[in-house]
Parts: structure tokens; C-alpha cells; sequence
């Protein structure tokens, strides 16, 4: 296997449980400190524009290097 398809392959699968781990500390910490339903969906909210982030990212790299 080329160390670039690794690489690719290794990115992905660590991030996506970085972001499902992430995940379940967002839910834990609302949970502990009795967030409710709206404080919870502004941390779940936050969570989730740091992935958009990250996809973005990724998506223009992949525009502007084709």
C-alpha cells in the first residue's frame, strides 16, 4: 500500500472518532451541568461548525489543488 493512500485512509478514520469522541464529551458536559434541551443543541451547534470547518477545509484544498 502506498504511504499516501495510508495516510488518506488513517486521516479519516482517526478524525471521524476524534469527532465522534469530541461528540460524546459534548454530551457528557451538557449532561453534567444540566444544560437542557436549548443549551445542549447550542453546544451540539458549535460541535458541528467545527466539523463544517474541517470539511470545508478539506473540499477547498481539494478545488484549489485540481
Amino acid at each position: 500500500m502506498e504511504p499516501e493512500v495510508y495516510e488518506q485512509w488513517m486521516m479519516t478514520s482517526l478524525i471521524t472518532l476524534l469527532v465522534g469522541f469530541m461528540g460524546f464529551i459534548v454530551w457528557d458536559l451538557a449532561k453534567k451541568s444540566k444544560a437542557g434541551r436549548f443549551g445542549s443543541l447550542i453546544l451540539f451547534f458549535v460541535l458541528g461548525l467545527g466539523i463544517m470547518a474541517f470539511v470545508i477545509k478539506t473540499v477547498v484544498i481539494a478545488y484549489l489543488e485540481s
